[in-house]
């Protein structure tokens, strides 16, 4: 048996859906004990309780990982999350199991070579939830607005308005006759659109509620092609911006980076890496499409389009959205946007983006 270990422990956890798998070992790499549990705060509590005071804990960022992290907080555990990306270049051997997962979780922890990411608290899980579920409900609503299109372009009916689903356009399909089955498809698909409507505007009465008082949020809708629901999806999406040192941390941590792979003398730089926060990078792209034509991000998108031709636009709107990442880093940091202070450079007008 084990003789009892008294130094701070090292805990890797492979967590799964409905069972986890514990590993406890010293600093040192002695292995004190293992253990699988059944998925409860409860189970987790009692086994963490074995790692001594304040153990190190380490656990992959997988499916539905909140739970786990905020039991073991409260447990006083410190926790740390595996970046998954990071974790898999690691794993290489041709024997796995979750014990040998929970091992290596640990051992690169205890080596301080664990790719980290970060635990967002509460609040921002919160804002999160709410911001990533109305994204998922305007998808679903343009889904049905497109069907119902669908429908009419089957049955060769033109469509003479811009909005088919604002005043005159509803009016319009009320009197619309059609044969059956379609007529009943339409129905159900305008009545689901009424009730995705009703919970987005919901969903964005609670979001603004969230972030009454920010600083950040309300800097960064001075900004051109960011109104409220893009300024908290991007709030949301950042958390604590003070994670980043400088504004190009975040740029890297959106994705909005070139890959780099370098050996010897040879570097090759591509496209890039899209690793990172994906609606972030949607936010900044959406923004930079929706800019004034006197917006200095607007000019730097033109300028490489110019330079480099219309075959570069999606080049150019990367390179843009990195600048506005620096204005947003800014902007979310001091709580105001110095750039734009300048009053003898030209007004920008603010341009506000809705639904997405």
């Amino acid at each position: 048996m084990t003789a009892a270990y008294d130094g701070q422990q090292i805990v890797g956890m492979d967590l799964h859906r409905r069972r986890s798998v514990l590993v406890r070992m010293t600093s040192e790499g002695e292995r004190l004990g293992k253990a699988r549990i059944t998925n409860s705060p409860g189970a987790l509590r009692a086994e963490i309780a074995k790692a001594g005071e304040r153990p190190k804990v380490v656990i992959e960022a997988t499916y539905g990982w909140y739970w786990a992290a905020d039991t073991l907080q409260l447990a006083g555990a410190q926790v740390h999350l595996a970046h998954p990306l990071g974790v898999k270049a690691f794993r290489y051997r041709r024997v796995k199991n979750d014990e040998r997962d929970a091992v290596d979780l640990a051992d690169l922890l205890r080596m301080g070579r664990l790719p980290e990411a970060w635990i967002a608290p509460k609040d921002v899980r919160d804002l999160r939830e709410l911001t990533r579920y109305r994204a998922k409900l305007v998808s679903a609503r343009t889904s049905a607005k497109d069907q119902v299109h669908a429908v009419l372009a089957k049955l060769g009916i033109p469509v003479a308005y811009s909005d088919l689903f604002g005043v005159s356009g509803s009016a319009w399909l009320d009197q619309l006759a059609l044969p059956q089955p379609y007529r009943g498809k339409v129905g159900l698909l305008r009545s689901l659109i009424e009730v995705y409507t009703g919970e987005i505007t919901v969903l964005e009465k609670a979001i603004a509620e969230l972030l009454t008082g920010h600083a950040g949020y309300a800097a960064i809708q001075s900004l051109p092609g960011i109104g409220p629901i893009l300024a908290a999806v991007i709030v949301a999406e950042i958390g604590d911006v003070t994670r980043f040192d400088r504004p190009q941390k975040l740029a890297c941590w959106a994705g909005l980076t070139p890959r780099h792979r370098e050996s010897d003398l040879k570097v090759a730089r591509g496209h890039i890496t899209k690793q990172g926060s994906k609606t972030l990078r949607w936010a900044l792209i959406e923004a930079v499409q929706r800019q004034p034509a006197t917006s200095p991000i607007r000019a730097v998108k033109d300028r490489l389009i110019a330079r480099r031709g219309k075959e570069a636009r999606n080049i150019a709107k990367t390179a843009a959205a990195r600048e506005l990442a620096t204005l947003v880093f800014y902007g979310m940091r001091d709580g105001h946007i110095r750039a734009l202070d300048n009053t003898s450079a030209p007004a920008v007008p603010t341009t506000a983006v809705g639904a997405a």
